[in-house]
C-alpha cells in the first residue's frame, strides 16, 4: 500500500495519540501495580530427570524446552523484579544441592538465561527445602511475593511439599507459589497420584495455580500467567498489533 507522505505521518500520529490517550480505569490500574509490585522468584528443577526427554516433542531434553520457553517470555517480564533458585544439581542421594542463584532484580532476563543454559541436570530432587528457601529470600514473612516452581518430578528428600504449603500460608504476609507441572503425561511408575496431589497441594494452600504442560507452548502460556503482569502483556499486544496492522505495510511517496 503506498501513501504520500503527510498520509502516513497523520496515521502515524492518530495511531500513536490513541495508545497514549488509552488509560486504564483507576480501579485496575492500582490493582495491576499492587500485582506487579511483588518480587518473584523462580524455583527451578535441574536435577537428573530433567535431562530426560520431553513427552511428545521430537525427543527434546525437558531442560532445553525450559531453556526455549524462558527465553520467549523472561525478557517481557519488565513490571517486576524476578530471581532464581535453582535445585538438583549433583549426587542423586544429596539433600542439600540448592543454590540461589540470583536475588529478585529488574529485568532480569539476561543473568537467568545465563545461569539456565549452563545448567546440567543431575541428582535428586529437594524440592520443598528449595521452595522454602525461595521464601525467605522474599522475606515472606514481611512483604507480597511470588514463587513459580518449574519442576518435572517429585520431592525425592523426604519432606512434605503440603506441610510446607500449610506452614508458609499461616506464617506468610501474601505468598503466591505456584507450580507448573512439566511431565504429567509421561509419570514414571515411582510417581503416583498421592505425589502430584502433594504438589499440587503446596500451590493451593498459597492460592497459586497447579498447572501441567506438556508443549511448549503450554510452557509458555503458563509462565506468562504465572510471573507477569498486566501491564506486560499489554505492551507485548500492543507490539504484536502494531507489526501486524497496516502501518507496518505501508510505503512512502518521496
Amino acid at each position: 500500500m503506498v501513501l504520500p507522505r503527510f498520509l502516513y505521518i497523520w496515521f502515524a500520529a492518530v495511531t500513536l495519540t490513541a495508545l497514549v490517550a488509552y488509560k486504564v480505569p483507576s480501579g485496575a490500574q492500582e490493582s495491576q501495580h499492587q500485582t506487579c509490585n511483588e518480587d518473584a522468584m523462580i524455583a527451578l528443577d535441574a536435577s537428573g530427570s530433567m535431562s530426560g526427554r520431553y513427552a511428545g516433542a521430537n525427543m527434546v531434553r525437558r531442560i532445553e524446552k525450559v531453556r526455549s520457553a524462558l527465553a520467549k517470555v523472561l525478557p517481557n517480564i519488565t513490571q517486576r523484579r524476578v530471581g532464581l533458585i535453582t535445585f538438583g544439581p549433583g549426587r542423586s542421594n544429596q539433600c542439600n544441592n540448592i543454590k540461589l542463584q540470583l536475588k529478585p532484580t529488574p529485568n532480569a532476563a539476561d543473568l537467568i538465561l545465563g545461569v539456565v543454559n549452563n545448567l546440567v541436570p543431575t541428582g535428586g530432587t529437594p524440592l520443598t527445602a528449595a521452595v522454602e528457601q525461595a521464601a525467605n529470600v522474599l522475606d515472606f514473612h514481611k512483604k507480597p511475593g511470588i514463587i513459580v516452581v518449574l519442576t518435572d518430578g517429585e520431592e525425592t528428600c523426604g519432606r512434605s511439599p503440603c506441610e510446607l504449603g500449610a506452614q508458609l500460608h499461616a506464617e506468610a504476609k501474601q505468598l503466591t507459589i505456584h507450580v507448573i507441572s512439566l511431565r504429567v503425561s509421561d509419570l514414571s511408575a515411582s510417581m503416583g497420584e498421592q505425589t502430584l496431589l502433594d504438589t499440587k497441594c503446596l500451590a493451593e494452600q498459597n492460592n497459586g495455580l497447579y498447572v501441567p504442560v506438556d508443549t511448549e507452548d503450554d510452557l509458555i502460556a503458563a509462565l506468562e500467567k504465572t510471573l507477569g503482569c498486566p501491564l506486560d502483556l499489554k505492551t507485548k499486544m500492543v507490539g504484536n498489533r502494531l507489526n501486524s496492522s497496516p502501518l507496518g505495510e505501508m510505503q512512502l511517496l518521496p
